[in-house]
């Protein structure tokens, strides 16, 4: 599981060191000391200021902790100080998060798992189920191919359960259970969430047998090491967004949504026309079919979301579900907008794909729906860069 969400700090040291050198006082700070005694003075008053503002957060943070830490150090003010200044983006998620909080809450409640948890999908994918990597990690919770589907995930031509909130939640929550049942602290869990379980246990050993993120921060990946403040600031930010002049932004869909058994096949062409929903929309609800096909049947029935609408329209649904017309009617490839790049269905799908300029490897997986890891697998690759021209199987023969 690889984060989309954790900003890239190239100044950090030197925000640190301007931070250190606030913190200086004494006769050792002798560059503000042959300034006099008010600029010494002033510097008293910011760095007096600096330091009650970092109680406030403090204190906030102590007021959300529930069952996961929310320290407060320098690294998680710094992501705060990030987050907080992109507001826009902020409020986008603020917003999307009514859709998609409510359903994390009742799977994490059922599965034991602390409800601040889903405040670590922000740091994933910032709430978008169509989210790829550049090493293709997929969905809002960002999961690798073969950690999918050790926790059940389906993927073939048709669908891709990464990209379902509902199902990678439950995923999510699975490993998050089994992580925290290994090393006994949510922050090492939420660690292990971004590094593997592997990497956690190489670094207590190598922290002397520490049992807690902070005492092994330093011999964890750089990535993992800013993941938790990330995560901890997000936490924060969610909370007293207002307090930072960040504006929540209604979500862009309806939250009124209804839940459908579909037994068979059909489009989402096919039920945008018979509900007189936009297929966008349809597409957002359900993200997971990547064909824009729920290729369902009796054996082994989907789940269609759609928003609240007329009773008339359901009517017609129902009709439609259960007369077969219109059912089995499949858009062809020009009819249809695919989520992110054209997809052949396996039957169609070529033996080779000639690399062409721009695509990446998770761009070429995602176009034929497999895995990354197989397709390196396949080719005998030891990298994640692909060659323009170069001839790549997109298939195990």
């Amino acid at each position: 599981m690889k984060r989309l969400f954790i900003p890239i700090l190239c100044l950090i040291s030197l925000q640190f060191a301007n931070a250190s050198s606030i913190f200086k006082s004494g006769p050792l700070n002798t560059s503000i000391q042959l300034f006099g005694d008010t600029t010494f003075a002033h510097a008293a008053a910011n760095n007096a200021q600096l330091n009650a503002d970092q109680s406030v957060i403090k204190q906030r943070l102590d007021a959300i902790k529930k069952d996961v830490p929310l320290d407060y150090n320098e690294f998680v003010q710094s992501y705060i100080d990030l987050y907080s200044q992109n507001r826009e983006e902020m409020g986008h998620v603020i917003g999307l998060s009514k859709y998609y909080f409510p359903i994390y809450e009742k799977i994490f409640r059922d599965a034991g798992i602390p409800p601040e948890i889903e405040y670590l999908s922000i740091v994933e994918s910032k709430l978008d189920p169509n989210a790829i990597s550049r090493v293709g990690a997929t969905g809002p919770w960002q999961f690798m191919g073969t950690t999918a589907k050790l926790y059940g995930l389906n993927m073939d031509g048709y669908i891709d359960e990464r990209r379902d909130p509902v199902r990678a939640s439950y995923a999510a929550a699975a490993y998050l259970k089994d992580a925290y049942e290994e090393f006994g602290d949510w922050l090492l869990a939420i660690a292990s969430y971004n590094c593997g379980k592997s990497n956690i246990e190489n670094a207590m050993a190598k922290a002397g047998g520490a049992t807690d993120f902070w005492s092994i921060r330093q011999y964890l990946p750089a990535e993992t090491r800013n993941y938790v403040p990330a995560y901890i600031a997000v936490a924060y930010i969610m909370n007293y967004y207002n307090k930072h002049n960040i504006t929540a932004q209604p979500c862009s869909f309806s939250l009124n949504i209804d839940t459908v058994v579909v037994d068979r096949q059909i489009s989402l062409n096919n039920i945008s026309t018979i509900l007189g929903v936009d297929a966008k929309l349809l597409s957002l609800l359900n993200p997971a079919y990547r064909m824009q096909v729920i290729n369902a049947s009796a054996h082994s029935p989907r789940r269609l979301i759609i928003p609240q609408t007329d009773t008339r329209k359901y009517a017609a649904l129902y009709d439609a579900l259960n007369s077969g017309n219109a059912v089995n009617s499949i858009p062809s490839q020009k009819t249809y907008v695919p989520l992110h790049t054209s997809y052949n269905a396996p039957d169609d799908r070529p033996a080779y794909h000639k690399v062409k300029r721009g695509e990446t490897l998770a761009d070429i997986a995602d176009t034929y729906g497999i895995d990354v890891n197989d397709l390196k697998t396949w080719n005998h690759l030891h990298h994640n860069k692909a060659v323009v021209g170069q001839r790549l199987k997109i298939s195990h023969g």
